[in-house]
């Protein structure tokens, strides 16, 4: 398959086509920020079924968790959440502490791998496709964001970035015009949000992952969900 062909194609055509594709084997990759929030209510009004999930770090800010309940109830969808192994957590924090993911990239990759990267690969073992929300505007890790590709660093599971080419103010307005609820940090300079001793406000004029790992390069800022190829 050329999936260049899908450049060219709409957000909606492309979910559209993913449900006809892979159904419930197609799994939305959701943190419930904006960009997640604008596939869950495009997905809600296309005909057919799809998998949701999400990756809970047990780190995770109450008003995460709240959009995720107001999602649940706005649009009737199952939630299946993966939780990171815990014994290997307790393992970390009782060798590391509870705050080395501050002390070098080295440590924060380890962290994230813990808590993120293993659950993830679980997750997607059971999918024959993932969707996700990310964006080429959002940073220099993303640029070279593709709408649909085959994912080399996941097994070749097919990769669906819907939003690739949509501007802030692109999601900005559709979450306004159709009434997307959304996590209400977003409305106290939190454009991107993870963890919550890893995310922090922004100031105007700043790039919209600067709250992510603020105390690292820009080069370094994924969590190894996303590898830059």
């Amino acid at each position: 398959m050329d999936y260049n062909n899908f450049e060219s194609k709409s957000a909606q055509e492309i979910l559209q086509w993913a449900k006809n594709e892979y159904g419930q084997k197609a799994g939305l990759a959701s943190s419930f920020g904006m960009e997640d929030m604008v596939l869950i209510d495009l997905l809600a009004g296309l005909q057919g079924d799809i998998t949701i999930f999400t990756l809970d770090t047990g780190r995770l800010h109450e008003e995460t968790y709240e959009v995720m309940e107001r999602a649940r109830s706005k649009y009737g969808v199952t939630i299946k959440a993966y939780f990171p192994d815990k014994e290997k957590v307790e393992a970390l924090q009782k060798d590391k502490g509870f705050f080395s993911f501050r002390e070098s990239v080295e440590n924060r990759k380890e962290c994230c791998s813990t808590r993120k990267v293993e659950p993830l690969n679980r997750a997607l073992s059971n999918l024959d496709a993932w969707i996700t929300g990310l964006r080429r505007e959002q940073g220099v890790t993303r640029v070279d964001v593709q709408k649909v590709a085959a994912d080399d660093d996941h097994n070749s599971i097919i990769k669906i970035n819907p939003l690739a080419d949509w501007s802030l103010s692109m999601v900005e307005e559709y979450i306004k015009a159709n009434d997307v609820p959304i996590n209400t940090l977003h409305k106290k300079n939190y454009p991107s949000i993870g963890c919550a001793p890893c995310t922090r406000s922004i100031e105007t004029g700043e790039d919209i992952r600067s709250g992510r790992w603020w105390w690292e390069n820009p080069e370094h800022k994924e969590c190894g969900l996303h590898p830059r190829s």
